[in-house]
């Protein structure tokens, strides 16, 4: 099982992070309260652990700015949040293939209110799904009881993110649906600031299930 923190923004998150080891963290480029400039993602991307990979949080952004981070190593999977076509998604991959020897991996995230937006997000052409209340991240859990059915989320051909409002209190429970990993962003903060202990005590709540 996997966990990424989302919305680093200062030093001292990377140093929370470096220390709490996730296996992702997330750089917002988007409009956001923890929006950070190309500038700032690179000086932060440049402290964090070797181990742990930084993912690119946009929406509608062109894939022109998407591949220039991923070419100067500042991103290395680009997650996206707004209205990204499979079009969209297939010339990505082939710009950042340009620029690199290989092309960015890719997050579609998913607004989920029924099953079959799942289902339909699985054509998209991403690498990898990101299941959310809202696209634009609302700290709020969609209703899980659609992930009810058995190993639905192991059934997929895309390999899922379970994320929107997860924290110390119900990561246990996303955690029983076997996702890919968990994203986690507010739950990870005290007053809007990521929190050291609250990292840490989620990283571990996600190395210690079984």
């Amino acid at each position: 099982m996997k966990i990424k923190i989302c919305g680093l923004s200062r030093d001292d998150d990377i140093s929370f992070a470096n220390e709490a080891g996730p296996d992702y963290i997330g750089f917002v480029f988007a409009k956001s309260k923890r929006r950070v400039s190309p500038d700032c993602a690179a000086r932060l991307r440049a402290r964090l652990r070797h181990d742990i990979v930084p993912v690119g949080v946009f929406v509608n952004a062109p894939v022109e700015e998407i591949a220039a981070l991923y070419r100067d190593g500042i991103i290395g999977i680009a997650q996206l949040h707004g209205d990204e076509s499979q079009g969209y998604i297939a010339e990505l991959k082939k710009l950042t293939a340009s620029v690199s020897s290989v092309p960015v991996l890719v997050i579609k995230a998913v607004q989920v209110e029924s099953r079959e937006d799942i289902l339909d997000s699985v054509r998209s052409g991403a690498d990898y799904l990101l299941l959310d209340h809202g696209t634009g991240g609302t700290g709020k859990p969609f209703d899980w009881a659609l992930l009810e059915d058995g190993d639905f989320l192991n059934g997929l051909p895309v390999p899922c993110f379970l994320a929107g409002g997860i924290d110390m209190y119900n990561i246990e429970e996303a955690l029983r649906f076997k996702p890919l990993g968990i994203d986690v962003s507010s739950g990870a903060e005290t007053g809007s600031v990521k929190d050291r202990d609250k990292m840490i005590q989620l990283v571990q709540k996600v190395r210690n299930w079984k």
